[in-house]
């Protein structure tokens, strides 16, 4: 159904109002998507359940096809849709949804020969951009510490070009016990680090032989602490120019996924 929003006191885009609160959101079950793209994946995905979706004119009339599929749609002009989210949103278009009831458990990604778990990694840029790589590479999910961003928030959602909607995900508590959980489920934790005793191509080169692989990052500067590498069973390089000191975490991730899809 389609609404025209002609005043920024319409009550029907209250929830509108708290698109840049990521606490509002999360306490309220919701997340948004941002960008034609993202929220074209939300629909088309089929995954979540999507309140509503809010666009300009100009977003309506690119999106047609694709925004009939939703259940409620408002179109307002760009200067009410700014005084309304108090900001010059992405490409004319957001979509509000709910969250997952409950979230997945570790035992969802057993039967996944790669997956990719992230420690400390706070940046939303880094968590959109390892989710982009992990659709990219395969990987079979993403297990996130409690002090890793949320994939489904607005910014690390963009990001990831809409990858966090289909790369399963899952967050662990308390840290590090999902590491050792993990390893109880036969993966080889594989932590990168540039003190790695083992190149990413040894780590890849014996991948056939491994049935799953968990690759370990953590957060550029800081790193993985040392109660996560304890439990890792090799620590993995990326070799680069000794000039250089590391990789920026996106980077390093993509690279370890892209070497072990090869096997």
């Amino acid at each position: 159904m389609i609404h025209q929003i002609d005043r920024e006191d319409d009550p029907r885009l209250d929830r509108y109002r708290h698109v840049g609160d990521a606490r509002w959101l999360r306490e309220a079950g919701l997340f948004v998507a941002e960008g034609r793209l993202v929220v074209e994946r939300l629909i088309e995905g089929g995954g979540y359940d999507i309140e509503s979706v809010l666009v300009t004119p100009t977003a309506w009339q690119a999106m047609e096809g694709t925004l009939s599929r939703a259940a409620v749609v408002y179109v307002a002009d760009q200067n009410v849709v700014n005084g309304i989210t108090g900001f010059n949103f992405h490409r004319g278009c957001l979509a509000i949804a709910r969250r997952p009831a409950a979230q997945a458990s570790l035992e969802t990604f057993a039967r996944a020969r790669v997956v990719v778990v992230l420690e400390g990694v706070e940046n939303p840029d880094n968590v959109g951009g390892i989710f982009r790589s992990a659709a990219a590479f395969g990987a079979g999910g993403v297990i996130l510490d409690q002090r890793s961003s949320d994939p489904l928030y607005r910014k690390a959602l963009r990001t990831s070009m809409g990858a966090a909607l289909r790369v399963p995900f899952t967050r662990v508590e308390p840290w590090p016990d999902g590491i050792e959980a993990l390893r109880r489920m036969r993966f080889q934790i594989a932590a990168l680090t540039p003190r790695g005793e083992m190149s990413i191509e040894e780590l890849a080169a014996r991948h056939a032989d491994e049935n799953h692989i968990a690759v370990l990052a953590g957060a550029e500067g800081a790193g993985l602490t040392a109660d996560a590498l304890a439990l890792a069973d090799c620590r993995v390089r990326i070799p680069i120019d000794p000039r250089s000191d590391s990789l920026n975490v996106v980077v390093a991730v993509s690279i370890a996924l892209q070497k072990l899809s090869q096997y």
